[in-house]
C-alpha cells in the first residue's frame, strides 16, 4: 500500500504524552466529583457555587470561547485563504472587553438576586415568564446541537491525526471498513454510515466517550479546572509551534531571506489545487482486499491526455515541465479481493510546481507504481480559478464567483461584529459571567483574556501561512491542518514526544467547549424544563440523577450526529455563534439595562433575530446553492442584519405593549439601603 508523503503520526511517544494529558483531565474530574458531595448540587454542578477567582474565571471564559473552531476551523481557513484571515480574526482581541464589560457585572448581579443558575433562568425570573424561559431553552438546544456536532468532529479529526501511522489503529480501521461494507443498513448506499471514514469513526468514539464521561462525572467544577489546565496548554502549544514553523520555513528559504518573506513570496506563486474523482487501479488482483488510506500520494506521467479531465489541463500545458502530475487521495477506499479497480475515488491534484517538488523530494517519499489513476473528473478549487496565482496573498481574498473576492470590506465589518459583538451574546459565555465572585475578579479577567487571545490568534495566522508552504496538499482535509502541522514540526526536529503536547492544545480547546455545551443543554433540560415547569418540588437526589442522565444522553446524541458531519467545521461554528447572538444579545441587553423592558418585547426581539438570521441562511440555498453560504443584504453577514432586526423589534415591541410590574422593576433596578 502506498504510504503518504510528508507523513504525519505514527509516533508512540506522542501517543503516550497525549494519554498522560488525558489521564490528568480525568483526575480533575474525579477531584471535582468529591467536591460535589459537600455542596448544594445544582449550584455546584452547573455554576461552581459562584466562587470563581480571577485565573479560574479568565481561563475558563477564554478556553470556552476558544473552541474547536479556533484550533481546527480557523487554521483550516488560514490554510485555505492565506493572509487575509488576519483581518478576519483581528476583532477577537476585543471580545473580552465587549462580552465581559457589556454584560458581566449586571448579569452576575441579576443572577444572584434571583438565584438563577442558567441563562433561561435569568430571563424567566427577570420577567416572571415561564414561556420566555422555555423559548430560551428551545433556541439554546437548537443551536447548541449543531455546535456540539462540529466540536465532536474536531475532536475526532485531532485524534485521527495523532494515531495516523499507528499499525494497530490502521488495521482496526481497515477491519471496520470491511465490517461496515458487509452490513447494509450501516455501510450500504442508503446506510446510516455510508461514506463515513472508519478511521474517523474510531476516533469519534474515543473522543466522545472520554469527554462525555468526565463532564457527566465532574460537572461545572471539573469543567472549570480542566479549562484552566487546557487554557495553559493551548497558549503554550501555540507559542511553541510559532518558532518551530518559522525555523522550518527559514531552512527552505534562500540564504539571507527572512522566513516570513520567503513564505509570502512562495504563497504569491501558488495556484489553488483541483479536486474531483478518478478511477484507481492496481496492476494485478490481490487475494485480500487492498486498503488505500486517505492521504496517499499517487503520480501519473505528464503525457497523460488532457482530454481525460473535464477542464483544460493546466499542468500539461506548462512547456518543458518534466514533473509528473501529483494527486492525493482524500478519502480512503478499499479495492476488493480479486479486483483491480475502484471508481469515483476522491482525489486532489497539486498544480503549483514548487509544491510538487516539495512532496517528491520529501525524506518520507515512498511511491508505489502499482497504483494508477485514470478517468479524471476534476473541478477548480472553491476559492481561486484554475491556474490563477496570488490568491493566498491578496486582499480581499479569492472567490471565483465574486469580483470583490472572499472578504469584501462589508464582510470584514460583519466579521468584526461577528467575533466582538456576537461573543457577548453567547449563552455559554453568559453562564461564565454568572460564576465569578466579585467585581475586581471581572476587571482583572478582562485584561487577562485580551492578552491571552492576542497570544493565540495572531501567531496562528503566521503558523498556518507557513503550513501552506511546508505541508502542501492538505486542502481537501484542511480541518486536520492544526494537529498535522504539530506532528510535522516535531518530527522534523526529532522530538516526536512533543507532538502529544502540541496536539493537546487543539484537543483542549475542543474539550473545554464540548463540556461547557453539554452542561448548558443538560442544565436547560433539568433545571428549566423539569424542575421549573414539571416538578418544582423535586428532591436533590432526583435532580442529580437526571443531570447525570441528560448530560450523558445529549453527549451520545451529539456523537451520533457527528458520524457524517459537514466538511468544514468553521462554517457550523459561524452559523451557531452568529445565530445565538442574533437571538439573545438584544433581549439580554434590554433585560439587564432597561427598566421598561417587558417579556412581550424581548420575546418578540428574540424570535425576530432568529427568523431573520435563519431566513438569510435558507436564502443561501436558493441564491448560492449552499446553506452555509448565506444570502447577504448589501454584502453584510446575517449577524449584522439579525442584530439590527432584533434590537429594533425589541425596542418597538416593548413600547407598544404594557410596562412590566412595578415590583419587578424595584427588585432589579432599585438599590436596597
Amino acid at each position: 500500500m502506498n504510504a503518504p508523503l510528508l507523513a504525519v503520526g505514527g509516533s508512540n511517544a506522542a501517543l503516550v504524552t497525549f494519554l498522560l494529558y488525558t489521564l490528568a483531565v480525568f483526575g480533575l474530574a474525579a477531584a471535582s466529583n468529591r467536591l460535589l458531595q459537600k455542596k448544594s448540587f445544582l449550584s455546584e454542578y452547573f455554576l461552581g457555587s459562584r466562587g470563581l477567582g480571577m485565573w479560574a474565571f479568565a481561563l475558563t471564559f477564554a478556553a470556552t470561547s476558544a473552541s474547536g473552531g479556533s484550533f481546527t476551523g480557523f487554521p483550516s481557513k488560514i490554510y485555505s485563504h492565506g493572509w487575509i484571515l488576519g483581518l478576519w480574526i483581528g476583532s477577537y482581541i476585543v471580545v473580552p472587553i465587549c462580552a465581559m464589560g457589556l454584560l458581566g457585572k449586571r448579569i452576575n448581579h441579576v443572577a444572584r438576586l434571583s438565584g438563577a443558575i442558567t441563562v433561561p433562568d435569568v430571563l424567566r425570573d427577570r420577567f416572571r415568564s415561564a414561556h420566555f424561559g422555555l423559548l430560551a431553552v428551545g433556541l439554546i438546544a437548537f443551536f447548541m446541537t449543531f455546535n456540539l456536532v462540529a466540536q465532536f468532529k474536531a475532536g475526532a479529526v485531532i485524534l485521527n491525526t495523532l494515531l495516523e501511522g499507528v499499525e494497530l489503529y490502521e488495521q482496526a480501521a481497515i477491519q471496520l471498513r470491511r465490517g461496515l461494507a458487509s452490513v447494509a443498513f450501516l455501510g450500504g448506499e442508503s446506510g446510516l454510515l455510508y461514506g463515513a471514514d472508519p478511521e474517523y469513526l474510531l476516533c469519534l468514539l474515543g473522543f466522545g466517550v472520554a469527554v462525555i464521561i468526565y463532564t457527566t462525572y465532574g460537572g461545572f467544577r471539573a469543567v472549570v479546572w480542566t479549562d484552566v489546565m487546557q487554557g495553559v496548554v493551548m497558549v503554550c502549544g501555540v507559542l511553541v509551534m510559532l518558532p518551530l514553523a518559522l525555523m522550518l520555513a527559514g531552512r527552505q528559504a534562500p540564504a539571507g531571506t527572512p522566513a516570513l518573506e520567503y513564505v509570502t513570496r512562495e504563497m504569491a506563486e501558488m495556484t489553488p489545487p483541483r479536486r474531483g474523482h478518478a478511477t484507481l487501479s492496481i496492476d494485478r488482483p490481490r487475494e485480500r482486499p487492498l486498503g488505500v488510506l486517505s492521504g496517499t500520494w499517487i503520480t501519473t506521467p505528464r503525457a497523460e491526455p488532457a482530454a481525460q479531465a473535464r477542464l483544460p489541463d493546466v499542468a500539461v500545458e506548462r512547456d518543458g515541465d518534466a514533473r509528473p502530475r501529483l494527486f492525493r487521495v482524500t478519502a480512503g477506499r478499499v479495492i476488493p479481493a480479486g479486483d483491480t479497480t475502484v471508481h469515483k475515488v476522491d482525489v486532489l491534484e497539486i498544480l503549483t510546481p514548487a509544491d510538487v517538488d516539495r512532496v517528491l523530494n520529501a525524506d518520507t517519499t515512498r511511491l508505489n507504481s502499482d497504483l494508477e489513476l485514470s478517468d479524471l473528473e476534476l473541478q477548480p478549487y472553491a476559492y481561486g480559478a484554475d491556474g490563477r496565482k496570488g490568491v493566498y496573498v491578496t486582499g480581499p481574498g479569492p472567490d471565483p464567483e465574486r469580483a470583490d473576492g472572499f472578504l469584501p470590506l462589508s464582510l470584514a465589518i460583519s466579521f468584526f461584529f461577528m467575533w466582538a459583538i456576537s461573543g457577548s451574546g453567547q449563552p455559554s459565555s453568559m453562564v461564565r459571567l454568572m460564576a465569578f465572585k466579585d467585581t475586581l475578579t471581572l476587571r482583572r479577567s478582562i485584561f487577562t483574556v485580551a492578552i491571552y487571545y492576542s497570544a493565540i490568534y495572531f501567531p496562528l495566522v503566521v503558523i498556518f501561512c507557513c503550513a501552506r508552504v511546508l505541508m502542501p496538499g492538505m486542502d481537501a482535509e484542511s480541518d486536520r491542518i492544526m494537529p498535522a502541522m504539530a506532528v510535522h514540526l516535531t518530527s522534523q526536529i526529532g522530538m516526536a514526544w512533543l507532538a502529544g503536547l502540541l496536539i493537546a492544545a487543539p484537543f483542549a480547546a475542543v474539550m473545554s467547549t464540548v463540556d461547557s455545551f453539554l452542561l448548558m443543554i443538560s442544565s436547560a433540560l433539568v433545571r428549566d424544563i423539569y424542575q421549573r415547569n414539571i416538578n418544582p418540588q423535586a428532591q436533590e437526589r432526583t435532580i442529580k440523577r437526571l443531570s447525570y442522565l441528560f448530560t450523558l444522553l445529549v453527549g451520545v446524541a451529539a456523537m451520533l450526529g457527528a458520524a457524517n458531519p459537514p466538511q468544514f467545521l468553521q462554517d457550523i461554528i459561524v452559523y451557531t455563534g452568529s445565530g445565538l447572538a442574533a437571538c439573545f444579545l438584544g433581549p439580554m441587553v434590554f433585560a439587564l439595562y432597561w427598566p421598561r423592558a417587558n417579556a412581550a418585547g424581548c420575546m418578540a426581539g428574540m424570535l425576530a433575530g432568529f427568523a431573520t438570521h435563519l431566513s438569510m441562511y435558507v436564502g443561501g440555498l436558493f441564491a448560492n446553492g449552499s446553506f452555509f453560504r448565506p444570502y447577504q443584504v448589501f454584502d453584510f453577514d446575517p449577524i449584522v442584519v439579525g442584530l439590527l432586526v432584533s434590537f429594533a423589534t425589541t425596542y418597538f415591541a416593548t413600547r407598544l405593549t404594557a410596562p412590566p410590574p412595578e415590583d419587578l422593576v424595584r427588585k432589579y433596578f432599585y438599590r436596597v439601603s
